[in-house]
């Protein structure tokens, strides 16, 4: 680069754009030490004049000149001027331009200490180490993280010495305050990236609650959509302090901050919460406060075991059925005789297997409370003895007396629910699973090799079912309840979302449906889709989306309904490492930005630095300028 001669003459200049791209910067900053030749004007410290062409150029203009076919353009860069008159006047935006990005680039080196204060507090968050030291002076043999990782750096390059030196001392960029503020500025640009990613889509939030390690309820929440790839996505939205936990302070705090990001709460399509049983009443609470204001925002708990309510509530139905059809030996003998029947009947139509140990006679068992096991012998004998059982309470209702006509019907409508069916076969696949690992783990030949193989394998027969079976579990369910006459409820999306299909697209959801099972099918990409979430990104991926965008909508909001906690587990974990017992202290912003930055690292680490200048100089909470 040194070896290339500038001509000072700017009549007699090489423009700008004919040197090679990575050359034009040192080129430009050649230029700018040197200063206009043989300027005129005092007042113009951008105008030089040309011996050679007895005309006046502009030295702003010509260092970000692009080749075009204006006239006056070209008179600052390539022709000049002689007119004074016409300078006045052909000031314009684009000179004003030209001149502001010669002057950036002047004060391109004064930016040095910002950005290497910018890296730092980025690099930290990201490798969640702490900032401060316990003594920060200047005699000090250990002050903190920052600032050593900062001398660092500092050390490997003089411009950063020279200008830090010569820098006021309220100006260095190294004040915890300061780090605070460029840590608050990256984390509420992740927010913004988060929320430019969801647009206009249906979300669905998570919302959890925990206490840190100074004893501060901390509620944390996240949103779960599909971007525009089709891939479905949990981003981690921040964490809060609550007061309190009552419903209408959680409401009040979620509410505020979609308000601050322009979040549109009317979108919302979901709503799952994990809470302890001290948080039952309260999530109940909140999940009731946002159905009243948005009732298609459907609430799932995200609980495990018994805090599954609809499999909690099964059970409870499942004793119900079972006390009714079985209270008597009469009845019992009844059960028996249907069976019977039943097998000979499901014989004929070629329905049932026959073979050695097959088909044999069972009873309705009543689950036990310490025996897990029992629990899978209740549900798969109801499977077996599903129209006898119907059949028995049937006949209760028309001959028992009235207490007992009573119990029976209420016992027969909860059999015959379709909620009751489903999860009747969804415990009878699952449980199958695991029972088999029970009864060979009790085997007494059993060694512990073997053991670890068989939970090894039962957890990824059962990610299997999680991953691949639903489809086929629902339409098992829905040819059971036809085969038996029983009622089968319309679910399609649009009956759950009705704001979201006019009824002329309700029509043609139809015929799209008709299309599309003649269309994809023929696909081998759509035969190895495993489901539904990749189902969304091969629509986008083959451009289906656009033959189909009814469906794709409702695949869309099906997959916006909260399924796991996992991302909120992981804000916890991360508050857990954050925020420990050297650091309980930290200010509530302070926890939450450092979190958004660990979290949604890979968005954190896309931004770039000049963007987080620009936002900072925005903030305007300082004494001395950014710039």
């Amino acid at each position: 680069m040194s070896s290339l001669q500038l001509e000072l003459d700017p009549g007699l200049h090489r423009q700008i754009y004919t040197y090679h791209v990575d050359q034009r910067d040192e080129i430009r900053r050649r230029y700018i030490k040197l200063g206009p030749y043989q300027p005129h004007d005092r007042f113009k410290p951008w105008l030089e004049y040309s011996p050679k062409k007895d005309a006046a150029f502009c030295l702003s203009c010509f260092l970000f000149h692009k080749p075009t076919g204006h006239d006056g353009q070209n008179a600052f860069t390539v022709n000049g001027f002689k007119s004074w008159k016409k300078v006045k006047n052909d000031l314009n935006s684009t000179h004003r331009m030209a001149h502001k990005a010669c002057l950036d680039l002047m004060n391109q080196s004064q930016h040095i200490d910002r950005v290497a204060s910018i890296d730092v507090v980025r690099h930290l968050s990201l490798q969640v180490i702490a900032f401060r030291g316990r003594d920060e002076s200047s005699t000090s043999t250990n002050r903190g993280n920052f600032l050593t990782t900062l001398d660092l750096m500092v050390g490997y390059n003089n411009d950063i010495v020279e200008i830090m030196a010569k820098a006021p001392k309220n100006a260095t960029y190294t004040s915890p305050q300061i780090q605070k503020e460029i840590l608050h500025v990256i984390s509420t640009k992740v927010k913004k990236a988060i929320r430019q990613e969801i647009g206009d889509a249906k979300f669905c939030i998570l919302v959890d609650e925990a206490r840190d390690e100074s004893m501060k309820e901390q509620m944390a929440m996240v949103l779960r959509y599909v971007d525009i790839n089709g891939f479905v996505r949990e981003r981690f939205f921040g964490i809060v302090h609550v007061v309190d936990t009552t419903a209408v302070t959680l409401k009040k705090e979620i509410y505020y901050l979609f308000s601050n990001y322009c979040l549109d709460i009317q979108n919302i399509r979901g709503q799952g919460y994990d809470g302890a049983s001290n948080m039952q009443g309260e999530w109940n609470g909140l999940q009731t406060l946002i159905l009243n204001d948005y009732p298609y925002a459907y609430y799932i708990h995200l609980g495990a075991s018994k805090a599954v309510v609809p499999l909690n509530r099964f059970f409870t139905k499942l004793i119900l059925v079972i006390n009714n059809s079985r209270a008597s030996c009469k009845r019992v003998e009844q059960l028996k005789i249907a069976r019977a029947f039943d097998i000979a009947y499901l014989f004929n139509i070629e329905e049932l297997e026959t073979g050695k140990g097959l088909n044999q006679m069972v009873t309705l068992q009543r689950p036990g409370d310490t025996r897990w096991g029992s629990h899978y012998k209740s549900v798969s004998n109801l499977m077996k003895l599903f129209s006898p059982t119907c059949e028995v309470l049937l006949k209760i209702m028309d001959e028992g007396n009235s207490s007992q006509k009573v119990e029976a019907e209420s016992a027969y409508e909860v059999l015959i629910s379709f909620e009751f069916i489903f999860i009747l076969h969804f415990v009878n696949e699952t449980m199958g699973i695991t029972d088999k690992l029970c009864q060979a783990l009790q085997n007494q030949s059993q060694d512990i090799l073997n053991a670890m193989h068989l939970v090894s394998s039962t957890k990824k027969l059962i990610q299997q079912f999680r991953d691949e079976k639903w489809d086929d579990l629902l339409a098992t369910v829905i040819s059971f309840c036809k085969k038996r006459g029983l009622d089968v409820p319309d679910m399609n999306a649009h009956n759950f979302y009705p704001i979201d299909f006019t009824d002329d697209e309700k029509n043609d959801l139809k015929k799209e449906l008709d299309l599309y099972k003649n269309d994809v099918v023929q696909y081998l990409g759509f035969k190895n889709l495993k489901n539904i979430s990749e189902l969304c990104q091969w629509m986008v991926r083959t451009r289906k989306l656009e033959y189909y965008p009814l469906i794709y909508r409702v695949v869309k909001l099906v997959l916006t309904l909260p399924v796991s906690t996992a991302t909120i587990e992981r804000a916890f974990s991360a508050m857990n490492v954050i925020k420990t017992n050297l650091r309980n202290k930290m200010e509530d912003e302070f926890l939450s930005d450092t979190m958004m930055l660990f979290i949604e690292r890979d968005i954190a680490a896309t931004i770039s630095t000049d963007s987080i200048i620009d936002d900072f100089e925005d903030l305007k909470r300082r004494r001395v300028p950014f710039s």
